[in-house]
């Protein structure tokens, strides 16, 4: 997952709404969403060389969580664990203000969920927060200040509250963004590849794009769109689900 975009309590009629994209590697293999034959209640893609997800929900918890790897000038550690593996973790119930992060990649997360909506970064060091109701957005880089393109996509998903927000369609056209946005001075993964919303590239780019929405009355339903190298079209999977209010 590298960018995403995230309302959260900010319309009467949605308790959360998600906008979100996952870049990856199209080599490395993962499965649609769908229900986890081993864990019903959750509802994700799967990473399989693995095994955990990059954004999923699980009933049974009512637990959101979505991970993006941060960008730095280092290699990832090869023997590091998945941060795929801790959204598994958070997903089932771990507490987003005490689970360990040092040991993972550097990644950013979003956990939403009965204590609210919490960002967690490891790096350069950890740092937790619950955030205010309001819309939130996050990439490969600091939560803070926001990249050029999250900044774009929040404000597709501000304009899309204002409006009847029913059709996720507009919500896709910002997911598919082609546009090139503005470097950011200073950060690793800043390159003129990396500043769109959508990153179309034979070799990585963006795999699935991704909406949830969730309805005050707790009723959530879950789109995801994949990607081939390429940016053509992949197939698609929808679901939907309970969200215990």
């Amino acid at each position: 997952m590298c960018i995403a975009a995230v309302a959260w309590l900010a319309h009467p009629r949605w308790r959360l709404v998600v906008a979100a994209n996952r870049d990856e590697f199209h080599a490395r293999p993962a499965a649609p969403l769908a229900r986890w034959a081993d864990d019903p209640a959750i509802l994700a893609g799967r990473d399989l060389l693995a095994g955990g997800t990059w954004l999923g929900v699980n009933e049974a918890t009512a637990r959101l969580v979505l991970v993006t790897n941060r960008r730095t000038e280092a290699e990832p550690h090869a023997d590091a664990p998945s941060r795929g593996e801790l959204v598994r973790a958070l997903l089932d119930g771990a507490d987003p203000l005490t689970e360990p992060l040092a040991a993972y990649n550097p990644c950013n997360l979003l956990v939403a969920g009965p204590d609210g909506l919490v960002a967690l970064e490891n790096h350069p060091a950890e740092r937790r927060a619950v955030l205010a109701p309001g819309i939130h957005g996050v990439s490969n880089g600091a939560f803070a200040p926001p990249w050029p393109k999250t900044r774009a996509l929040c404000a597709a998903l501000e304009h899309w509250l204002t409006g009847p927000a029913a059709d996720p369609e507009p919500l896709f056209a910002a997911l598919a963004d082609r546009t090139p946005r503005p470097a950011v001075p200073g950060e690793a993964g800043a390159e003129a590849m990396f500043t769109p919303v959508f990153i179309a590239r034979p070799d990585y780019g963006t795999r699935a794009s991704t909406v949830v929405l969730i309805g005050a009355d707790g009723a959530g339903h879950m789109i995801e769109r994949r990607w081939a190298a390429g940016g053509e079209p992949a197939g698609t999977s929808e679901a939907g689900f309970t969200w215990p209010v």
